[in-house]
């Protein structure tokens, strides 16, 4: 457990482990988590429209055009900064203005989690968290890629302050993410 309190962003292209990331630290070191996309599943939820990715992606393009880039980064700092817990996990950063704006907190740190594409769209099917992921094919898989908000992730890599191979075993995983927390609880 931790004496300073640490807030870790997490970004990384779909399906590439961030919520497994976010799930352990909350099971095995009592974090509390946010997810950019929870605020979006809500408001899809309440207007009973689908939760597929696209229908997600419209939503957030059309929130920040209308509110501004920050609008969601926003609701993620004033959650983060709030809580009580000596770790917080903000999933699914997406873009350098939520960045820009998420470093506002001293303790946020940007952990970029990466793994090949295949490997990434296997899990998707597995995972099956979106309305349509079951059932996607690969092809369609790489189609999401090209939305608006998953072509801005790849530029985050450059800002961040840990990169995180998750191409490997859940142990592996789980081992580089306890050595990101010793390192920032020094």
């Amino acid at each position: 457990m931790t004496t300073r309190k640490i807030i870790l962003g997490f970004a990384g292209e779909i399906a590439s482990g961030k919520g497994t990331a976010a799930k352990y630290l909350v099971e095995r070191h009592g974090a509390a988590t946010y997810r950019f996309s929870t605020m979006l599943r809500d408001v899809l939820r309440r207007l009973h429209l689908p939760e597929d990715r696209i229908t997600i992606q419209k939503l957030s393009t059309w929130l920040r055009k209308e509110f501004g880039e920050d609008v969601m980064a926003k609701v993620m700092f004033e959650d983060a900064k709030g809580d009580a817990h000596m770790l917080v996990v903000i999933d699914g950063v997406r873009r350098l203005q939520d960045v820009k704006y998420l470093r506002e907190i001293p303790e946020f740190k940007l952990c970029y989690i990466s793994a090949p594409m295949k490997m990434r769209y296997e899990r998707l099917v597995l995972r099956g968290e979106n309305a349509d992921d079951k059932t996607k094919t690969y092809q369609q898989f790489e189609k999401d890629h090209e939305g608006e908000p998953e072509l801005e992730i790849a530029k985050l890599e450059a800002f961040t302050e840990e990169v995180i191979d998750n191409s490997g075993t859940l142990p592996e995983l789980y081992r580089a993410l306890d050595t990101i927390l010793k390192k920032y609880e020094e």
